[in-house]
């Protein structure tokens, strides 16, 4: 049995830490500074991580190699088995042009490009968010904006600042299960905290949009609309995260603030003439003004609805129960490990949800589009591995990551700076969502950063007295703020709307609001470590 040990080098607490944090380190550098391929960078950081396990914790080699596996495992099954499928489904409409026809169907809503701002990269792009995610919303809402007539530059700027809210449950709620696997904490209780801070978020963010869309006047004439959806969404996505599902999270609030931005009559009054040519500087797409049949613009809607229903069902306890069953848990092969008190770890047993996971779920749900849309087996089939090699070098990255955050956490080096971190006392509160935020803008992912920093973010909220699950879920909640000045971000902006080359610009345009709203989220963290606004956590 491996024992962990907390003080390994030289029986000093702060020279073991800054040791533990040479892998973090080097891929921040890498990513940050030496602006290194994601996948590079994971891959250099994990050798770096298997290197201190042996070398400075004195890990045996088989047990290091052994963690670094179950992680990979872990980053394949279930993370990747669900973003494959999900973005699987999307290049099927793709395929069949009943994207086009959704497009079309969404430039019908509204001809004020203030709502149209709303209901594409906030709602369709929360959508996106919840189904795929890393990347696809902001490149798919950015083109669509730009083919509704926006200015490439602002319809790229929305596209970025809309994409914060619905990230912490996106991709089938991929970052919260990530964290709770590698914190150890139930999966429910995490996701009932992160439903009870990022939808303070998308309170505010849809009165942002509207001013960056139009300024003061943005403000003044559509606020009512706005902040309807706003509220829709959140209370959407706190009931679902709360009492549904972590999984339906965003595909609930999404459908639930386009339904207020239909249902609110100011979101239908037309736009003026000076609204609109003060505000759509660019060329509109002529194929907006297609006509499409009804049954057509049935089925592209059909896919969304698939899921929905299907992850509902999955939700029905007796039909939830039987999924379970098929769970297979064993215990991990060459792996011993006992934490510092010389009680047994869980990462020694491995749990496998064969049929239960949400990306078995999206399959079912692929299938049935596949059907619904008139794809043929083997068209299908060639679509799913073209996924699969678009991903390729996200399955690395993802992969080398999480195997990374395995061998720092099973072999001790999380919480040795964890306890270092500590120190910080109360300040944890307010420091927790920037790390959270800093992991995101360097990495991209919130599902990275929450696999970097989760469990050190639990043991120093255990050794401060603060609830772990707070600050567990502060560092998804404060990481979703940083995802939209990512440099993968940035270039996905840029490179969706024909601006190569202008990150810079980018950047200059949305940092003042990733860092307002991180200091939003911090003080409501602070909130909720204290008597102030304790009672909003379960």
């Amino acid at each position: 049995m491996y024992v962990q040990e907390l003080e390994p080098v030289a029986g000093s607490l702060g020279l073991s830490a800054l040791v533990a944090a040479l892998p973090l380190v080097i891929v921040l550098v890498l990513l940050g500074g030496v602006r290194m391929k994601a996948h590079l960078a994971g891959l250099t950081g994990l050798l770096a991580a298997v290197l201190v396990a042996w070398l400075a914790y004195g890990m045996p080699l088989g047990q290091t190699l052994s963690s670094g596996a179950q992680g990979a495992l872990f980053g394949l099954f279930p993370i990747l088995w669900i973003v494959v499928n999900a973005l699987w489904v999307y290049r099927m409409t793709v395929r069949t042009r009943h994207f086009d026809i959704l497009r079309r169907s969404f430039g019908r809503l509204s001809d004020d490009p203030r709502i149209q701002a709303l209901v594409v990269a906030f709602c369709f792009g929360a959508l996106l968010e919840a189904l795929a995610g890393f990347g696809a919303p902001v490149a798919i809402s950015a083109v669509m904006l730009v083919a509704l007539g926006f200015d490439p530059v602002r319809a790229a700027v929305v596209a970025l600042v809309a994409n914060t809210a619905p990230v912490a449950f996106g991709a089938m709620g991929t970052p919260v299960v990530t964290l709770a696997q590698v914190t150890g904490l139930p999966l429910d209780d995490v996701a009932s905290v992160v439903g009870r801070q990022t939808p303070l978020l998308a309170l505010v963010v849809p009165l942002v949009l509207v001013g960056l869309v139009d300024g003061r006047r943005g403000l003044r004439e559509t606020w009512v609309p706005a902040l309807a959806c706003g509220i829709a969404f959140a209370v959407a996505q706190f009931a679902a995260s709360n009492y549904v599902s972590a999984q339906l999270a965003d595909i609930g609030a999404a459908l639930a603030g386009a339904g207020a931005l239909v249902a609110v009559p100011h979101a239908r009054v037309p736009a003026t003439e000076a609204v609109r040519a003060s505000v759509l500087t660019g060329s509109r797409s002529e194929e907006l003004d297609e006509d499409d049949p009804r049954r057509e613009v049935v089925r592209a809607y059909a896919p969304y609805a698939l899921i929905v229903v299907i992850f509902s069902i999955a939700q029905i306890p007796v039909v939830k129960d039987w999924l379970a069953g098929a769970t297979r848990t064993f215990d991990w092969p060459f792996l011993n490990v006992a934490n510092p008190d010389g009680e047994p770890v869980s990462g020694n047993v491995f749990s496998w949800p064969i049929v239960s996971t949400g990306g078995t779920l999206v399959l079912l749900a692929g299938v049935c589009t596949a059907v619904v849309l008139g794809v043929h087996a083997r068209v299908a089939v060639k679509e799913w591995a073209a996924t699969v090699h678009e991903l390729r070098f996200a399955i690395l990255t993802v992969t080398s990551v999480l195997a990374l955050a395995y061998v720092m956490n099973l072999s001790g080096q999380a919480a040795t700076i964890g306890y270092f971190v500590a120190a910080a006392g109360a300040g944890l509160a307010f420091l927790s969502p920037v790390l959270g935020w800093f992991g995101v803008a360097v990495s991209g992912s919130d599902t990275s950063a929450n696999a970097l920093f989760g469990a050190l973010q639990v043991t120093a909220a255990r050794e401060s007295g603060l609830s772990p699950e707070l600050l567990a879920a502060a560092n998804s909640s404060g990481g979703v703020l940083g995802k939209m000045i990512s440099p993968q971000n940035l270039t996905i902006a840029c490179a969706a709307v024909g601006l190569a080359g202008r990150e810079g610009d980018l950047l200059r345009r949305v940092l003042p609001w990733s860092l307002g709203l991180l200091l939003v989220m911090c003080l409501i963290v602070i909130g909720q470590s204290s008597p102030v606004l304790g009672w909003m956590l379960p």
